[in-house]
Order: structure tokens, then C-alpha cells, then sequence
């Protein structure tokens, strides 16, 4: 990197933010594993714009990406794609309160989704997704009303958990 881009500076600005203030341990194990998968896309997106694709934070990065691939897979994380949609029919008021990022990726009716690790808002835009997009990416996941929703005892948690059981029965 030879100057510091408009993706650099997103970057810096994701890793200013903090859950200092927040229990992760109490957030709903499907709804945290998605929220740090998120910030992990995020990061991901950002440094292979910033930096050199073979640098050694992209590096580190990919390894956790390929590490995840399996890990969504396990447990009810599984259910995660579906709960998105369901909301989206079921709940609505609920579904426009999700991140852009969730909203977009998981919802089968929009083409955003991820793409070798990256995130892309249209497969068919060859351009790199602009960094005012990732800024507000990391706004909504770190907005103090969304981060209340992790917690196992939101209505976020509840109506996952209500999903869930309705696919189990």
C-alpha cells in the first residue's frame, strides 16, 4: 500500500468501533456468529481494496473465511438464510430494521451476496463496491439499537428461536 485510500480509512474506522460496553457472552450464539461472520465479510471486503490481495492480514483473513464456510453449517446457524426470509414475509416491520449487509445477502430476492469472500451488491457490476456502502455497513452492525437485538432475550433472538422450533417440529 502506497497511500492511504478511502478503504484504509473505512477500515481504521471498523477497527475504532468496540462491544466494550456490551456482553457478547449473552448475545444469541446463531445471531453472534452471524454478526461477527458480518464484520469478518466487512474486514475482508475492505483489505483485499486496501492492501496487496497477498498481504498477510488478507492472508489470515482467507484462512478464517474458508474456516467458516463449515461453520455456518453447524447447529441452527444452518437456519440463518431461511430466518431472513421468513421475517421478511412474516415480519416485515422486523426485516427493515436488519442490517443492509443481512438484509441483502441472505434475502433471496436480492442479488447482493458473497462472492470469494468479498461482499458484492451485484454480481453483474465489475466496479469495487464503494466505500460509503461499507461505512454504512459498519454503522448499522454497530448501532447501539441493533446490538441490543443480539441479546438471547430480544425479539430478534425470540423470533429466531420461534423459527427454528417451527422447521424442528
Amino acid at each position: 500500500m502506497l497511500e492511504m485510500n478511502e478503504y484504509v480509512r473505512v477500515m481504521h474506522k471498523l477497527y475504532g468501533k468496540s462491544l466494550i460496553l456490551e456482553s457478547p457472552t449473552e448475545f444469541h450464539p446463531v445471531l453472534h456468529f452471524y454478526f461477527t461472520d458480518a464484520l469478518a465479510h466487512i474486514d475482508f471486503t475492505l483489505g483485499i481494496l486496501a492492501y496487496n490481495y497477498m498481504s498477510p492480514k488478507n492472508i489470515m483473513s482467507m484462512e478464517y473465511m474458508r474456516w467458516r464456510l463449515d461453520e455456518e453449517k453447524v447447529g441452527d446457524r444452518v437456519h440463518f438464510p431461511g430466518f431472513v426470509n421468513w421475517l421478511k414475509e412474516e415480519h416485515p416491520e422486523k426485516y427493515e430494521e436488519l442490517p443492509m449487509l443481512w438484509s441483502g445477502v441472505y434475502d433471496r430476492d436480492d442479488p447482493a451476496q458473497y462472492r470469494s469472500f468479498r461482499i458484492v451488491l451485484n454480481p453483474d457490476d465489475k466496479k469495487p463496491i464503494p466505500a460509503d456502502y461499507l461505512s454504512t455497513f459498519i454503522d448499522e452492525f454497530f448501532d447501539a439499537k441493533f446490538i441490543k437485538q443480539l441479546y438471547k432475550t430480544s425479539s430478534l433472538a425470540r423470533l429466531f428461536d420461534e423459527y427454528v422450533t417451527g422447521r424442528s417440529a
